[in-house]
């Protein structure tokens, strides 16, 4: 059975049917960069995702043309299998009829132009930090990219998570609608670190361990999670002894450069993508990741036991 607290949240968003929020400010006056845009495109690793699979296994590592960005990638988790949607400027079947304000709307508050909830599957806990001058390139880029029809399967959901109203209390619970700050406390350097790891790379939803409604759980960031294919964990990416605690930022640096970890060690998985695209970076903004990484409160990776111990309160939770 579900537990009582989770029926609740779920059944008083479906009877009222969901608030959505106000629309973001779109920056009417400003001439989008292009080129910057193919920049935050790499750095938010968009292909990884939204190209097709080079095979018919909708989660194959590998993609058909990371230029082609017609969906169709799988993303099996606990709640449910959900499809990569088309994000070519195709009129129909991608984005062609988005405005850039449908487009900011959606990267921030993780509703569509529609006004359909979004699933979190598409980072937009993340995509919300980012600057709207950042979006607004990433818009300007993607339109300049081949649009291509396709036909991406609808999500595959168990009860009662196929129900999009309840998505408009977890966007209330893990939103906070705040385009990032830099912290004038920290460096230059550490912030450009931050900006990149919190917004456009989004590096917590895959390192940072979520609790049963899926939402990130804020005072673990980015020590490490499950991993979401079922294979393996996540790494701890704090400076704790269970994560970099040992790395330097020199090996921080080269690792996202080269794929080669300090023990000589190659990344692999889908991590082998990330450090694809972060090699592509400027060396500044490698140096700035590494940065920040060093600059956070240590925090131990949790224990096997604590992971067996979370995937059963999850599995029990949906029964």
């Amino acid at each position: 059975m579900m537990t009582r607290p989770l029926f609740a949240i779920l059944t008083i968003a479906w009877l009222s049917g969901g608030a959505f929020p106000a629309a973001a400010a779109e920056p009417s006056t400003y001439t989008p960069d292009v080129k910057n845009g193919a920049y935050i495109f790499t750095a938010g690793g968009c292909a990884s995702c939204h190209a097709a699979p080079a095979t018919d296994k909708c989660d194959g590592s590998r993609s058909k043309d990371e230029r082609e960005l017609v969906g169709g990638r799988c993303l099996k988790t606990d709640f449910g299998t959900f499809y990569v949607p088309n994000i070519t400027p195709d009129k129909e079947t991608g984005i062609g009829k988005w405005s850039r304000n449908d487009f900011i709307k959606a990267m921030k508050k993780g509703v569509s132009p529609g006004r359909e909830n979004l699933y979190p599957a598409f980072p937009y806990a993340s995509y919300q930090h980012m600057t709207l001058t950042d979006l607004a390139d990433l818009k300007a880029f993607l339109d300049t990219l081949p649009a291509i029809a396709s036909n991406v399967p609808k999500h595959e959901l168990s009860f009662p998570y196929n129900i999009r109203a309840g998505l408009s209390v977890w966007r209330g619970l893990y939103l906070d609608g705040r385009t990032f700050k830099p912290d004038p406390a920290k460096s230059e350097l550490v912030n450009r670190g931050a900006y990149l790891v919190e917004g456009p790379s989004h590096c917590g939803e895959c390192h940072t361990p979520r609790d049963r409604l899926g939402g990130m759980i804020q005072a673990k960031k980015l020590s490490g999670a499950p991993n979401p294919d079922g294979k393996g964990r996540i790494p701890n990416l704090t400076p704790h002894e269970t994560g970099l605690g040992k790395w330097s930022e020199k090996d921080i640096v080269y690792a996202l450069e080269t794929g080669l970890t300090p023990d000589g060690d190659a990344m692999g998985g889908t991590m082998a993508k990330v450090q694809q695209n972060m090699a592509k970076l400027t060396a500044r903004d490698r140096e700035a990741i590494a940065a920040y990484l060093k600059s956070i409160p240590p925090v131990a990776s949790a224990k096997p036991d604590d992971d067996k111990k979370e995937s059963a309160e999850k599995e029990k939770a949906t029964e």
